[in-house]
């Protein structure tokens, strides 16, 4: 647990009285179940997307959700009985970032499950460009829409000065066949919850700042950020920073580089009982490829991985195929690692065509880079969620446990930023390996109401992180600084 004071407690003028509520998080769920007006159609600007999840007539909490009500109550007593919520009610700050967020959680709920019912993927997910963009317009934000050339990406802005500039990213798209399987819905509200609680401050104390929200396409295929970074989009935020749900709660986390290639093998084809002699296998060559690869693995470091699939294996048995197509990816904890990797696939690539004969074309994508996990920006938001009740692994221990990929790391490449990972599964820290991210349980954690409540309790602690970079010049001078180091050793 962080023990260095906020920037924000340094002012005496934000004393409260020591009236003593639930929890933040449980004014959440109180807010999905309350009684609430229709929801507004969100289809003005695009088109219509439709959610059945349910709406509560009831003021309270469904008697199945009371333990967990209890649960979160205990999260918030410290090991001497004192009531850590106490910490929101006497600071300003954190009192209005709180309910800002309460008073939008019925409407992200409902945005949220619009999302989750209508997946779509990557470079396609124009009702959710619709659906956010829409509904940021209707909460005062400045919207630009299809930003940096890209038709699902938009730049969501408000404040009164760009003396600081805090980002916040969203993203949205769905992973094929199994729908909302990494979250994204939350990943999108979550964005959305952050950016309104940063106006929300900005505008009330007149502060000197602008916050910036992100919405970044295409993160589990193309990788949006990228091409936004190589547009400029980032150029003027200090920060950046992104929350992502999981099945535990991570703030240090092993994403790895990752750089992805289609190989085409191209042959000659033939009748294959008339005249196979005549033809040049381009099977032989991607199979021969996929093999060596399995083979290559004995020698590879545990830390490294080489995964891929046959694409296209040809048209027919009876014709010896001509043209096959592999898609794999490579992965190492460091992007610097990446090209000594590259190469080794690619000496097994071109070894399959020799050997059969065939010609092969290698077309490599953009590569996601490694996450750079600033640590300033995460003993902050460390600090706030340990006042929520949540207390995580050892650095060390968190950083053993090997992830994904994702273009976030390309943007910890460019400014300072945090890619935290919450659990949806449970409030209290554990690990929890009953549904992992990318599978069918996943996604259906991604409706739950816990899924809601862990992913507000997670950006009321995100935007309390950016305040203190609004608040506290030496801070954020710190987490410059500190970036500046690290990019020495890319």
């Amino acid at each position: 647990m962080s023990s260095e004071k906020p920037a924000s407690f340094q002012s005496s003028s934000s004393q409260l009285p020591a009236t003593v509520q639930d929890a933040g998080c449980l004014d959440i769920f109180k807010g999905i179940f309350r009684s609430t007006k229709p929801q507004e159609t969100y289809s003005e600007k695009g088109p219509e997307m439709t959610s059945t999840h349910p709406s509560s007539s009831s003021s309270t909490l469904p008697p199945a959700y009371e333990s967990l009500r209890q649960e979160m109550s205990q999260l918030t007593f410290n090991g001497q009985g004192d009531k850590l919520s106490e910490l929101w009610e006497r600071d300003e700050f954190i009192k209005t970032v709180h309910q800002a967020i309460d008073n939008v959680s019925a409407e992200l709920r409902d945005v949220s499950m619009k999302l989750h019912e209508n997946p779509e993927l990557g470079y396609k997910e124009y009702k959710a460009h619709a659906l956010l963009t829409d509904y940021l317009e209707r909460k005062g934000f400045q919207v630009q829409r299809k930003a940096h050339t890209l038709d699902t990406a938009f730049v969501a802005r408000a404040g009164n000065s760009n003396k600081v500039t805090i980002g916040i990213c969203s993203e949205y798209d769905a992973l094929p066949g199994i729908g909302h399987a990494c979250g994204h819905n939350l990943i999108a509200i979550s964005g959305v919850a952050t950016a309104i609680a940063l106006k929300t401050v900005i505008e009330k104390f007149n502060l000197q700042a602008e916050v910036k929200l992100f919405g970044t396409p295409a993160e589990e295929t193309s990788g949006g950020k990228i091409d936004m970074i190589n547009q400029g989009a980032f150029k003027d935020v200090d920060i950046c920073m992104l929350l992502h749900g999981a099945n535990l709660d991570v703030i240090y986390p092993t994403y790895l580089a990752l750089q992805s290639v289609e190989v085409e093998y191209f042959g000659k084809a033939s009748h294959a009982s008339a005249s196979p002699w005549e033809g040049i296998n381009a099977l032989d060559a991607a199979i021969m490829a996929y093999t060596n690869i399995g083979l290559m693995r004995q020698q590879l470091h545990p830390s490294l991985r080489v995964h891929g699939i046959i694409k296209d294996g040809g048209k027919a048995a009876n014709i010896i195929p001509d043209y096959t197509r592999l898609s794999y990816s490579v992965r190492a904890p460091k992007y610097s690692q990446i090209d000594v990797l590259k190469k080794r696939v690619e000496r097994i690539f071109k070894g399959a065509a020799t050997a059969t004969g065939c010609t092969v074309k290698l077309t490599w994508a953009a590569p996601y880079k490694d996450i750079v996990t600033n640590d300033a920006l995460t003993r902050k938001f460390e600090h706030y969620m340990n006042a929520e009740g949540l207390h995580y692994p050892s650095k060390q221990e968190q950083l053993s446990k090997l992830l994904g990929s994702t273009d976030m790391g390309n943007l910890t490449h460019e400014v300072p930023g945090i890619h935290p990972m919450f659990n949806i599964l449970n409030l209290r820290g554990e690990e929890d390996l009953s549904a992992g991210m990318h599978t069918k349980a996943f996604a259906q954690a991604a409706t739950q109401p816990l899924a809601h409540v862990a992913t507000l309790r997670a950006s009321k602690c995100l935007a309390m992180t950016g305040v203190e970079c609004i608040l506290d010049p030496e801070f954020l001078r710190s987490v410059k600084h500190e970036f500046e180091a690290a990019k020495k050793t890319f």
